[in-house]
């Protein structure tokens, strides 16, 4: 995970980090990012963020939130990644082989 690449990204999605001001985008926590990329990103943006910090890494932080008695996610965007994650996130046994 490098951050100048995780800062080039927060950069091309400024406009969902609009209500931080610009200054400080790049110092946004990798649990926002995670959740406003899955909460608000398109398909390219999920599969870039997978690529910057790996799939494992955004299931764990993904479920930690869902875990906590607030959670911010649209009911479907937490069933859509809750599914997905259990059955592709690298640590899932029952996971198929591809």
């Amino acid at each position: 995970m490098n951050n100048t690449d995780i800062n080039a990204f927060i950069k091309e999605h400024s406009a969902l980090f609009w209500y931080i001001k610009e200054a400080a985008r790049e110092n946004i926590s990798l649990n926002l990012l995670v959740e406003t990329i899955l909460q608000y990103g398109e398909i390219p943006d999920i599969k870039r963020l997978f690529e910057l910090v790996g799939t494992e890494k955004v299931s764990e932080i993904f479920f930690k939130q869902i875990s906590r008695s607030r959670c911010n996610y649209h009911p479907e965007t937490k069933n859509f990644f809750t599914q997905y994650f259990k059955r592709n996130a690298l640590g899932n046994i029952n996971r198929p082989v591809k």
